[in-house]
Formats: structure tokens, C-alpha cells, sequence
């Protein structure tokens, strides 16, 4: 049964409400009862400044508030024109590979008076126009903004010198540069056809100088936001909600149907599912725990969907931290996890057991199995008392690091950590201490910046596709001289084989060069544990029509909500 009239009274004494106004029709005005989504966003988000997002809740927020220059097609993955109309490859003086973006003129810059209700442009910056993502890639790529994100737009000329602080390079020597108001071209490092993508991403966004300049710290705070997608920021009780309103100024607001996103953070899925069945949520996540009872549910059945997606579970190794700056270390460890019981048992989604990174769809992506240790107790076993016997220590001694397992705060986390927790112990007699942190924190601490002492020996994240190609996975993440590189591996050969591979113009050798990466990075250097590829494990009240893009943000702007179906 779905209902549960009690627990919603319980929970709403938690939640701060919010305002009941929206954005509708084409004035700037507020409807009164607005169509609205219940949503959970299962964390607070922490940023939505495009320059600084990483994670899926901030980028689902920022999604629908900003435009890119390109989006996603929801259904096929396709790259399509957003504030962009069109875009064309060409070649500089020099031979360096150029795009060329031809913008939309009719996008707004707008804010939101919670006072009156209503959206309206911004005086002296009604329009967004090229300058302004040439000031937003700028921005990502300047040092002093601290852009997690950044090392993506290395792609961009020069971008990585100035991110580094190289000298004699300036923000001057970008290659990105406004050819007249709506026109915006960039200059590339090296060829790559797939910039279209990177070119719509969130920290490529046009950005609002004068907001940021005015409220540096606080500019992204429901008083002082400014953007131009399909939503504004309605308010922001952190902790509590986050609640996003139509923007009646649109280009294409006629079509965004949902008027109102009602966005609790509440960390807990059983939470979240119980007021999913008592109908105060339209749409989540199932708890593994409860995938048994949902699929022999006439009714909750019918509202299940599981399909893949295009992400990776992973428990990186930080690879200079003790014991696990030692190779056979990290083979036991990866090693001794069988992934399939983990699915089987555990997690119950149907899964793809995951040995290697990019997941199937990705361009360069090894067949899954195909690349990577395999779960083998008993080599496992062998690699670590190698290690004991060089170190001239026993498995109490290993045991005595205080080994930790960290992962964000999160129930379906901490269940895949106990399970995992329990096979370390079983096969290797190896003792690992499990901690979690708020998320915000948590991606903080994780940074390959954080002092080697304050980080774990191990910590769980998961990789989703920001763009379909093995450059955004196996280089991007790992690549200690581009990448994020968390894992704090530092291998020449590897990441000249991942630049080479981004290089290569034959698709059949980008392939080839893509698989080797993925081959060296699981086998030789073991940076990480892959553990699975995702599924979506969602149910969706059947009031709410949905789609589950691919790639990108969650588009709550074509979604719909039929208001009367839920009153019945």
C-alpha cells in the first residue's frame, strides 16, 4: 500500500515549508496554484555556482537555472543547440583546431523578488550574450576561483598553463574569445570532436560578472541569484529545501510545463520511499532494501523502472597513503570484492559487475569483464602476504594502520560498506575501520589536495557521464597532469597514453588507445576498485511523466505533472 497518513506528519515537522508562488505564462507574474513536483534532492547541494558544481545534485540544480551553449538530447545523447543555434570546426593561423558557436538572442538574464512574486530581466543586462561565457570560461579556468572542475576545459588553449599559474600565460591568453555579441569562438590544444559536449557543460555556462562581482560570497543565495534557464531560484532553506519556480521569461517557456520544483534534501532513501508511498514525493530512488517488496507490488511495480545508466561505482585507493602506496596492497583489495554477491545481495539492481571504468555506451569503453582483475580469493591472498612477508610484518601489524573506509553520509553506502567491510575481513583477514561525512565535507576531503593525513586510505564516489567518451572517464578522472586524479597516481606512460588517445583522429585507434588506458589503470597501476556500472532503481507516481536522461542534468522542464490525476 501506498499511504501512510501518520509518517508524513512526523517528517513535515522537520521540513521547513515554503512559499506556494510560481512562475507562470509570459508577464513575470506568480501563479497562485502552480503545477508542482515534489521532489527530493537527496543532498544539499553543495554550490550552485557553475564554476565550482561537481557532484549530480548541484549540476541538477544548476541545469535547470543556467543554459548551456549545448545540451543532450534526453532519449538518443545526441548533442543539440540550447543557447547555441549552431556551431562549426575550423583552424586557426597557426593550425590549432577552433569552434565557432552561433548564440541564441532572445535568452534573458532574470532574477527573482520573493517580496512581489515576480521574475524580471535585469536592468542594463537583458540579454546573455557572448561576453558573458567568455567571462564564465574564464572564470572556471582562473586559479583564484578554485574550480574543482576546471582541469575539463584543459582542452581549451592554454587553459591548463593558467589554471596552474604558469608564468607568462594571463586569462588574456584564453583561447576563447567573443567575435561580436553573439559569437563565441573557442581555440583548442589539440583536436577533439567531441567539444560540443564539454562546450555545453555547467562550468562552460555564461556566467553574470556583475552578480558574482557584486556578492562574491553570496551571490548564488536566493536574494542575489541571477540566471537564464528555465527555472530561478525560488528559495533556499539549507538543511531543509531547495524549491526552483518557472521563468515566465523563457525563450521557451510555453513549453515547460511544471511550474514549481518543491525540492526537499533528505538524506535517508527509506525516508524519501516513505513519503514517496505516502504520496508527498512524485518521484525516487527504492531502497535496495525494499526491491523485493516494490517488484511484487501490483501497484508499486507498475511505477518501477530500472534501466542502466551511464555511471560507475568505485572505491578509489589513495595510492601515496600507506600501506596502499604498495601495488600488491592494492590488487588484494580490489581483488577480494566479489561484485556479483554485492549486486546478488546487496544492492539488487541488476547491475553490471564493474573490473574496468567507462561503462557500456561510452565511446572507448572495454566490454564489461574484458579488462580488470576479476574477484579471486585466492590471489588476492597471495598479493597481500607478499607484501607482509617484504615488510617483515604480520596481518596484525596491517591492522594496526587503522585502515578507513570513508563515503558519504548515506544508508545505501553504508550497507555496500559493511558488505564490503565483511569481504575484506573474510578474505584477508584485513580490518577496516568505516566512517561517513556529510557530502559537502566529504568532497572536500577527498580532493587530491587535502593533506595525506586527513584523507582516508580508501573512499567511495561514483563517476557519471558528463558527455558520451572515454575522455571524460579514463583521462579526465584519473590523468595526474589533466585530470582530477583524487587517487593521486602519478604514471608518465598513462597519461601520455590517455592524451594520445584524445589525439588520435582514427576512431578504430582512439578505441584501441582507450582500452589499453583502461587496462594499465586496472591491472598494473590499480588505482582504484571499480564495482559496478549503475542501474536507475526509480518509482514515479503515475500522475508524473518523466524521462531519465542519459547524460547531463535531470531536465525537470520537460517533465510534466497531470495536477487533477493526483487529486484522484
Amino acid at each position: 500500500m501506498k499511504k501512510n497518513t501518520t509518517l508524513w506528519l512526523v517528517i513535515s515537522m522537520l521540513i521547513v515549508s515554503s512559499m506556494v508562488l510560481t512562475a507562470c505564462g509570459g508577464s513575470g507574474a506568480l501563479a497562485e496554484d502552480p503545477v508542482t513536483l515534489n521532489w527530493n534532492w537527496g543532498t544539499e547541494p553543495p554550490t550552485i555556482d557553475p564554476s565550482l558544481a561537481t557532484d549530480t545534485t548541484s549540476v541538477d540544480v544548476v541545469g535547470n537555472t543556467f543554459m548551456g551553449l549545448t545540451r543532450f538530447d534526453p532519449v538518443t545523447g545526441e548533442v543539440i543547440p540550447y543557447l547555441a543555434t549552431s556551431w562549426e570546426s575550423g583552424e586557426d593561423a597557426d593550425g590549432n583546431q577552433t569552434w565557432t558557436f552561433t548564440m541564441r538572442e532572445d535568452v534573458s538574464w532574470v532574477s527573482y523578488d520573493a517580496e512581489t512574486g515576480k521574475v524580471s530581466k535585469v536592468e542594463g543586462h537583458e540579454n546573455v550574450t557572448a561576453h558573458d561565457v567568455v567571462y564564465g570560461v574564464k572564470r572556471t579556468v582562473n586559479p583564484e576561483t578554485a574550480s574543482d572542475y576546471s582541469y575539463v576545459l584543459y582542452i581549451v588553449k592554454n587553459a591548463a598553463a593558467i589554471n596552474g599559474g604558469e608564468e607568462g600565460v594571463s586569462l588574456d591568453d584564453l583561447g576563447v574569445a567573443a567575435l561580436d555579441d553573439y559569437t563565441v569562438q573557442f581555440t583548442l590544444e589539440r583536436k577533439a570532436g567531441y567539444f560540443p559536449a564539454i562546450a555545453g557543460m555547467w562550468i562552460a555556462n555564461a556566467m553574470p560578472q556583475w552578480a558574482i562581482e557584486a556578492n562574491p560570497d553570496s551571490w548564488t543565495e536566493p536574494e542575489n541569484f541571477v540566471s537564464n534557464g528555465p527555472y530561478v531560484l525560488e528559495s533556499w532553506v539549507h538543511g531543509g529545501e531547495l524549491n526552483l519556480a518557472k521563468n515566465p521569461l523563457f525563450f521557451d517557456a510555453d513549453a515547460v510545463q511544471v511550474e514549481r520544483v518543491h525540492g526537499v534534501i533528505i538524506e535517508e532513501e527509506s525516508t524519501a520511499f516513505s513519503l514517496y508511498e505516502n504520496g508527498e514525493l512524485d518521484s525516487t530512488s527504492v531502497p535496495s532494501a525494499e526491491i523485493d517488496r516494490v517488484k511484487a507490488d501490483p501497484e508499486l511495480s507498475a511505477e518501477y523502472t530500472q534501466i542502466p545508466v551511464p555511471c560507475t561505482y568505485y572505491y578509489g585507493f589513495v595510492n601515496t597513503k600507506e600501506p596502499f602506496d604498495d601495488v600488491r596492497v592494492r590488487i588484494a583489495f580490489a581483488q577480494s570484492i566479489d561484485r556479483q554477491g554485492l549486486i546478488d545481495n546487496v544492492v539488487k539492481g541488476g547491475q553490471i559487475p564493474a573490473t574496468s571504468f567507462a561503462p557500456p555506451g561510452i565511446f572507448g569503453a572495454p566490454e564489461p569483464g574484458t579488462v580488470g582483475l576479476a574477484y579471486d580469493t585466492e590471489a588476492a591472498k597471495a598479493s597481500l602476504q607478499a607484501y607482509l612477508d617484504d615488510k617483515g610484518i604480520t596481518i596484525d601489524d596491517f591492522n594496526a594502520m587503522d585502515i578507513v573506509l570513508m563515503h558519504n553520509t548515506s544508508e545505501g553506502h553504508a550497507n555496500i560498506a559493511a558488505a564490503i567491510q565483511q569481504m575484506w575481513a573474510d578474505n584477508l583477514g584485513a580490518e577496516v575501520r568505516v566512517e561517513n561525512q556529510e557530502w559537502g565535507v566529504y568532497l572536500d576531503t577527498i580532493t587530491k589536495d587535502t593533506a595525506i593525513e586527513e584523507v582516508p586510505h580508501i573512499f567511495r564516489l561514483g563517476w557519471c557521464a558528463d558527455y558520451p567518451d572515454e575522455n571524460n572517464w579514463i583521462h579526465e578522472v584519473f590523468n595526474s597532469d589533466e585530470g582530477a586524479n583524487r587517487v593521486r597516481t602519478d604514471n608518465a606512460d598513462f597519461n601520455a597514453l590517455t592524451v594520445a588517445a584524445g589525439e588520435a583522429q582514427d576512431p578504430a585507434e582512439r578505441a584501441a588507445l582507450y582500452e589499453q588506458a583502461e587496462k594499465m589503470f586496472a591491472e598494473e597501476i590499480v588505482g582504484y576498485a571499480p564495482i559496478y556500472h549503475y542501474t536507475a532503481m526509480n518509482v514515479t507516481q503515475s500522475w508524473v511523466t518523466r524521462n531519465f536522461p542519459p547524460l547531463g542534468a535531470n531536465d525537470f522542464y520537460n517533465w510534466t505533472v497531470d495536477e487533477a490525476a493526483r487529486g484522484n
